[in-house]
């Protein structure tokens, strides 16, 4: 069975975005790139809500060709394109880089990827990852913590039906204030 992850960066009081989608409150490093570039490579499959997917194919398909982009965003660029995607998505869309669309159930889709052969998933967007939550798919969160508190928009976590417990397997403290904290489900 494969591994399904949830990561992302989070404000302090818990939001990925602001009410109007906006996530340039998280502040930037080369430390905390690289981090989230090495947990990339180890991906097999992203799987993308709609929005989360907007926002990544509007730059990395290109984001190795961007005026300084460092050897990281290089590197990311060419781990972005050439890892299989999966978008959800309730309406039909155009989507290219290795990627393919699901319009059906979410959850029967990841339900069939996590049952098959292979590597660790990724998924992002937190409507996506909600309904993975709720459905028990998680098994890893990987929450990057910034120092702000934006005051309210989209949670990084969903509204459960009941407790998910969790193993702490991981903290690490960033130089410019940023720390992560991985869980592991019981």
């Amino acid at each position: 069975m494969r591994k399904l992850i949830y990561g992302m960066n989070v404000s302090l009081d818990g939001y990925v975005a602001t009410a109007d989608g906006d996530i340039g409150w998280g502040g930037s490093s080369d430390e905390l790139f690289q981090f989230w570039l090495e947990q990339e490579q180890a991906i097999e499959t992203f799987l993308y809500g709609r929005g989360l997917w907007e926002g990544m194919s509007s730059y990395w398909p290109t984001g190795d060709q961007q005026p300084g982009a460092t050897p990281a965003q290089i590197e990311f660029a060419r781990n972005w394109r050439d890892t299989p995607k999966v978008v959800f998505s309730s309406t039909p869309i155009e989507v290219d880089w290795n990627t393919r669309v699901v319009t059906g159930d979410a959850i029967a889709e990841i339900t069939r990827l996590k049952a098959g052969d292979g590597g660790p998933m990724r998924v992002g967007g937190a409507t996506l990852a909600g309904a993975a939550m709720r459905a028990g798919l998680v098994d890893e969160y990987e929450i990057i913590t910034h120092p702000v508190l934006v005051g309210g928009g989209k949670p990084f976590f969903a509204a459960l039906d009941d407790w998910v417990n969790l193993d702490l397997v991981e903290t690490r403290v960033f130089a410019a204030g940023m720390v992560l904290t991985r869980y592991a489900t019981r």
